[in-house]
């Protein structure tokens, strides 16, 4: 069995919880850090754009403010997220192993059974979609990233319940993702720029777990379970850790240098 940092790094800033994705990508890639599984949330709410998307057609800024949300721009493509009462992931690892496969896709559907054993053992009927294109839809809908599955996804009674995206850096990937556990969707809508009352909006596709769950669950709990999932599923042991005083410092770096800063997350 292999060893892996298992992580749980609680409450950060947006900036900060890409800027600790990012640093422990690279330090993976370095081969200074074994792969990881990290879970992390997010304080205040954080609205996390995709790489490409833009801020003046996508977001309204105003209600963000008016909120007390945390708006930062990912490094990873894909639509916008507003991240609250969720499980969020990110798996770091490298791609020279036949954990994950070696395509983008590979990678999906291994991580996406993962997700589902998870939620199947929670006594959800989550089913992976067939793969589809991204392309095709409206503006509006390309803006919400719960509004439509794409490869190798989630979905309970044709609602979406995770969202993922991914990107690579040398021959090292990283995957980070949300699972819904509550979601306001009147906010979202207000955020996105979307009628949620509409029943033919993008949002009426957006679903989260306890829609479905036959009691409340809790964040800890189902992170605690995929863990367990993962584990069992790619014959992993955990080394429950911490990032290193060089890798939160390298975390800070990035932070200044790039998700904190207007000039990234403004930057389309």
């Amino acid at each position: 069995m292999q060893k892996w940092r298992l992580i749980n790094s609680g409450f950060q800033t947006g900036a900060m919880n890409m800027a600790l994705d990012e640093a422990l990508l690279h330090s993976v890639a370095k081969g200074n850090s074994l792969p990881v599984l990290r879970f992390y949330r997010w304080q205040p709410a954080t609205v996390t754009l995709g790489y490409a998307q833009s801020v003046i057609t996508d977001l309204d800024q105003d209600v963000c403010r008016q909120a007390g949300l945390d708006v930062v721009r990912r490094s990873t493509g894909g639509r916008a997220v507003l991240h609250d009462h969720e499980v969020t992931y990110s798996v770091i690892a490298p791609l020279n192993t036949d954990l994950f496969g070696h395509s983008v896709l590979d990678c999906y559907r291994v991580i996406s059974e993962i997700l589902q054993k998870t939620l199947v053992q929670l006594g959800l009927p989550a089913e992976l979609v067939p793969g589809k294109s991204r392309g095709g839809h409206l503006n509006v809908t390309k803006a919400v990233c719960f509004s439509s599955p794409s490869q190798y996804e989630l979905v309970i009674d044709g609602r979406k319940v995770a969202g993922s995206a991914q990107k690579r850096f040398g021959q090292t990937f990283l995957q980070h993702g949300s699972i819904p556990i509550d979601m306001d969707l009147e906010l979202l809508g207000k955020v996105l720029k979307v009628d949620v009352h509409n029943l033919t909006a993008p949002l009426h596709t957006v679903g989260w777990l306890n829609q479905w769950s036959a009691e409340p669950l809790l964040v800890s709990n189902v992170e605690k379970l995929l863990a367990d999932v993962f584990s069992r599923h790619l014959r992993i042991d955990w080394l429950h850790s911490e990032p290193t005083s060089s890798e939160r410092q390298e975390a800070m770096r990035i932070s200044a240098d790039k998700f904190a800063h207007p000039g990234w997350n403004l930057k389309r």
